[in-house]
């Protein structure tokens, strides 16, 4: 025990010399204190008075992204708000409370500029659909804002809603999910599109120029129903399908071709004439086609008998032509 005390006294011997160097000496302690002070009070004074002075007032506001019949007066609000504000003491609370008076705008992006600019950007809803009430129509975003006073540019689906125009965005029902349905759209066949709406038995419906209706069902995955939707329209042997039901995207549908494609492959034979239109109309989706009759065969070489014409498949589409 006594040999343990006397190797921790020598020990402290030891290292006091470096306990005498690192502690600081009283002009070096004075130096921080003095040091720390004058930060608190430059700290004091950038709060009660630099960050609010005029030194740094908002005296120049740019704002961009602004189109539509509104844009000068959506303009003059946020510059007036945005002069309340100093460049170190942005109130982005206020900006965006005014930006939110006005349904077009979605969101903007406030930027400072040392001492005395500010640049705000405005971001603006995309318009998804037209709502059309009776001769009138009125742009709705995808989240169903109201987008009264927007330009639109381009082609854009209507949606028939009745009683009135919504003040700022839709209630929750069929019009608001065909708008969701709108908004879901890929830019590459949003030009497309022509009418969007509820229907009895299958949901939300969208109508397709020079394509067929796609039918959707309910407003859920609506990301995967339309990938679903494009993968079925990009397919060849979908080409002509009067619909295609993307309820379940993982199991899409195409049917109801065209009364063309149910004509015969081969030939009429001299005993059957040709089927005239309203005969091939009767083998239309709406009930499955009968099978038609074979044609007569031609005896002169009983190896290689005349193809006959395919029945038609279930579901609306034809069916291959088979030889035996």
């Amino acid at each position: 025990m006594g040999a343990v005390t006397g190797a921790l006294a020598a020990v402290r011997l030891r290292l006091a010399p470096w306990g005498r160097a690192l502690k600081p000496s009283p002009r070096l302690q004075r130096r921080v204190m003095t040091l720390l002070a004058a930060s608190a009070v430059f700290a004091a004074a950038y709060m009660l008075y630099l960050r609010d002075s005029g030194l740094v007032a908002v005296k120049q506001v740019t704002v961009t992204g602004l189109t539509g019949e509104a844009a000068n007066e959506v303009r003059a609000a946020l510059d007036r708000v945005a002069r309340d504000s100093t460049t170190l003491h942005v109130d982005r609370a206020a900006i965006e409370q005014v930006a939110a008076r006005f349904p077009a705008i979605e969101s903007v992006v406030i930027t400072p500029d040392f001492p005395n600019s500010m640049g705000i950007r405005v971001i603006e809803h995309r318009p998804a659909a037209l709502l059309a009430l009776g001769e009138r129509k009125v742009a709705v975003a995808g989240d169903g804002s109201v987008l009264t006073d927007l330009d639109v540019k381009g082609s854009l689906p209507t949606i028939a809603i009745e009683g009135g125009f919504p003040a700022r965005a839709l209630e929750p029902g069929p019009a608001l999910d065909a708008v969701r349905v709108a908004g879901g759209a890929p830019a590459v066949i949003t030009a497309r599109l022509e009418k969007i709406g509820r229907e009895r038995g299958r949901g939300v419906v969208v109508h397709v120029k020079d394509g067929p209706e796609l039918v959707f069902g309910d407003a859920s995955r609506i990301a995967a129903k339309w990938g679903a939707a494009l993968r079925v329209l990009a397919d060849r042997d979908a080409a002509g399908a009067e619909y295609v039901d993307v309820r379940i995207p993982e199991r899409p549908a195409a049917g109801g071709l065209p009364v063309e494609t149910v004509a015969p492959v081969a030939p009429a034979g001299p005993d059957q004439p040709a089927p005239t239109q309203e005969g091939a109309a009767a083998a239309t989706p709406a009930t499955p086609a009968a099978p038609q009759p074979e044609a007569p065969q031609t005896q002169a070489t009983p190896a290689q008998p005349e193809p006959s014409a395919p029945p038609a498949a279930p579901g609306g589409t034809a069916a291959p032509n088979l030889q035996p």
